[in-house]
């Protein structure tokens, strides 16, 4: 399980300590969050002890409206359940109990200047990237025409070079050698490892530097991944769908990935070959499957033919 420092999730968020509960470290399982104004108003029901609290203007003038005694019991009552986090937005004003509930129960909590609705959103988007599910795969991803294309296929067969026409075309490298995959709600996020970041390794050249060969532009830090492009050596015993009617997918995470097999011969161009299976899947995803098409336009062309035959 992952653990999340206090000090790195205050800093990326921007938010200030006003007790950190005696805690190191924050274990965080969760993106989840949860406005506590039910338990405030005495319901514990199905109360998630896992998720963030926060407390708002709504929260707030509810306390307001009560007596000091009665405040200080609901926030006691409050601090007496296991939550990993609470933090208090709008910059409000904190009554000296929080800090001695805080204290007393070891509990952390936190104050952001953010409104509400933007610090929920940073903190779900902000633990949705670190609690992702990640795995890594030996492979090359680029940006071509906006889709985010995994290259793979075993060693030698010339990923890292196609990459490097694809960028010498002016698309983008986001890693090679090594794809770290992270899977955020229900897509694919694919970034570098930091060691590895702009860089690129050919045969007989060695490593290169992507971004100052061929500048800033030529670079991503990361990137959805759309599809995956698939190069194995030409076999000519095995059978290579030619219509592109046959739908293949690789499952990353639980999350299948349009997939294309491109056969490697000599004289094949795969520069070329991956930009027009990039915008092919663009296509698919806006509804225009050419191969179904072109299928469709066979059959109607042979029933015309059979009830001409039949006319006669």
């Amino acid at each position: 399980m992952k653990d999340i420092s206090l000090k790195e999730f205050c800093k990326d968020l921007d938010l200030e300590v006003l007790c950190d509960g005696g805690n190191e470290n924050i274990h965080l399982t969760s993106s989840s969050i949860n406005r506590p104004g039910l338990q405030l108003y005495g319901f514990y029901k199905h109360f998630d002890s896992d998720r963030v609290q926060i407390i708002g203007k709504v929260e707030n003038s509810y306390l307001k409206h009560l007596s000091y005694e009665e405040r200080r019991e609901k926030v006691e009552k409050l601090f007496t359940y296991t939550f990993p986090c609470l933090i208090i937005c709008w910059d409000l004003e904190v009554d000296d109990f929080y800090m001695e509930m805080a204290q007393k129960y070891n509990k952390v909590v936190l104050r952001s200047r953010r409104e509400t609705s933007k610090i929920i959103n940073k903190v779900i988007n902000y633990l949705d990237a670190y609690l992702a599910p990640m795995i890594s795969i030996h492979g090359v991803l680029v940006e071509v025409f906006g889709v985010g294309m995994l290259i793979t296929g075993s060693s030698g067969v010339g990923k890292s070079e196609t990459a490097l026409e694809l960028i010498k075309r002016g698309h983008r490298l986001i890693t090679d050698d090594v794809v770290e995959i992270k899977k955020i709600g229900d897509g694919l996020n694919g970034t570098s490892p930091d060691i590895l970041r702009q860089y690129m390794e050919i045969r007989g050249i060695g490593i290169i530097d992507i971004r100052t060969l061929y500048g800033i532009g030529a670079v991503k830090d990361a990137m959805q991944i759309d599809m995956n492009a698939h190069l194995e050596k030409w076999d000519p015993e095995k059978y290579y769908d030619r219509l592109g009617v046959d739908e293949e997918y690789l499952n990353i995470l639980g999350i299948d990935v349009p997939k294309v097999v491109i056969p490697v011969t000599t004289g094949r161009n795969l520069a070329i070959i991956l930009e027009t299976a990039a915008r092919n899947n663009r296509l698919k995803y806006m509804g225009i499957n050419s191969a179904k098409e072109f299928c469709d336009r066979i059959m109607i062309n042979n029933e015309k033919k059979e009830n001409k035959g039949n006319d006669e």
